[in-house]
């Protein structure tokens, strides 16, 4: 008579606790740096979007030759509801509407954990920016504007988590568009607006 061994294939009880252990670490290591991430890419998509409605809206005011604006969607202060972008067909510096004129883009509000705000007239009641047909910054009354800043921001991190979830939007005098990010209140790369 033969002796037969057979063997079983498979874990162990300590091969899989091993495992499990080690598995748990692993998503304890992964999951904050996940949240950051995806922090990182709302904000940055939400400080991309707005820079291309600018960038649009003095294009179109080039392409033109007539003024063009960028307000927010309900025509006042808060830009936490969305905006447009429009050309002023009938010089009247108001969104009319399509019939008078020519809305280029529309955006939805943001995320109600976002914080937009702005300086100068993109902090006023009712805000705006308007380009002119040579694609300058200009205000309503046609003088010149000074830098304008709005700074896009998570208003549910505080202390030093909210520098890393700020971006600030920076248009200079002449209309170019820059994104940055602050690291301190005090960063002279990435100024708060005056």
């Amino acid at each position: 008579m033969k002796y037969c061994k057979k063997s079983y294939a498979g874990f162990t009880l300590i091969e899989l606790m091993v495992t499990l252990s080690i598995a748990a670490i692993l998503m304890m290591v992964a999951v904050p740096s996940m949240v950051t991430f995806k922090r990182n890419s709302e904000l940055s998509s939400l400080s991309n979007t707005l820079l291309s409605a600018i960038n649009v809206a003095r294009g179109e005011a080039m392409k033109r030759g007539m003024a063009a604006y960028v307000v927010p969607a309900d025509g006042g202060g808060a830009w936490g509801v969305g905006w447009v972008v429009f050309v002023d067909k009938n010089n009247n510096q108001i969104y009319d509407g399509d019939a008078t004129d020519q809305l280029i883009y529309q955006q939805a509000a943001p995320a109600s954990y976002f914080s937009i705000t702005g300086n100068g007239p993109t902090g006023e009641n009712p805000a705006y920016i308007r380009f002119d047909p040579s694609g300058y910054p200009k205000l309503k009354n046609n003088s010149s504007v000074s830098n304008l800043t709005f700074t896009i921001n998570r208003n549910d991190v505080t202390g030093t988590a909210l520098y890393e979830n700020t971006r600030r939007l920076k248009i200079d005098k002449i209309g170019r568009v820059r994104i940055c990010k602050p690291t301190s209140a005090t960063d002279a790369k990435c100024p708060a607006p005056s």
